[in-house]
This record gives structure tokens, sequence and C-alpha cells, in this order.
């Protein structure tokens, strides 16, 4: 928990795509609180003949793009840590893919802690279980 699917128009790069999981990592754990040993990422490349904006190609565009979805456990995250997360994703996709178009997006998606989980128990399962209340 989390899990980042991130789309990179391009070719693949396996040395990329290291770089930018060891950098969404740390950015996902530091803006997001989300510890990095249950976090997940899966990589895809588009070619940028596949990708448009506005009826053109990114190739035609001479752009790059990209789109990064990631879902994390609805209220655990406040406004100001999802924009900053945003912010700073931005600015590492465009240090690392060059010239960004400007219709690359970040979708922080909060899933309801009933319906998310990883490892066969829920989110919610695992709030409640953490907390040991005894009753006096």
């Amino acid at each position: 928990m989390p899990i980042l699917n991130l789309k990179i128009s391009g070719q693949e790069n396996t040395e990329l795509t290291q770089t930018l999981v060891n950098e969404l990592t740390e950015l996902t754990a530091l803006h997001l609180k989300k510890k990095p040993e249950v976090t997940a990422i899966t990589v895809t490349y588009i070619s940028e003949n596949s990708w448009f904006v506005n009826k053109k190609s990114l190739k035609d565009q001479s752009l790059k793009s990209f789109y990064l979805d990631i879902k994390i456990t609805e209220s655990t995250n406040l406004k100001d840590e999802k924009a900053m997360y945003i912010k700073a994703v931005f600015s590492l996709m465009g240090k690392f893919l060059g010239n960004l178009h400007t219709e690359s997006y970040v979708y922080v998606e909060e899933v309801k802690a009933d319906a998310y989980g990883f490892g066969g128990l829920t989110q919610e399962y695992r709030y409640i279980d953490s907390k040991k209340y005894v009753v006096r």
C-alpha cells in the first residue's frame, strides 16, 4: 500500500525505470507518509506515436508526457500533502523526461479502507487491529 501505476511516453529504458521507481518511492514516503516497504509500482512505456493531446501525437509535438495513478486509503492525507506530492511528481518527471506536455497527469485516488488492501487484509481491518482497545 499504496500502488502506483506510471505510464511514460517513449521507449522502454531499464535505467530510467529504476531511477523513477526509486524517486517516486521517496516522494511518496516524504509527502504522503507511505511506507516504502509496502509501496508497489508498475511502469509502462507508450510510444509517442500512440499518445495524443488535442488530436496530435506527442511525436508530432516533440513533447514527452506521463500519467501517474496512485491509490491510497481514503482520509489518510490532507489536501496540502496531495498538492505538494502532485507538484513534486511533475517536477521529478520533467527533470528525467525533459520537455513535458502540460497535459501530463497525477491522479491521487482515495479508496475506501474497507474496499482496499493487500496480503488478503483490508486497510480497515489493519487500522482496527492496530488499536488494541482495552475495556475497563
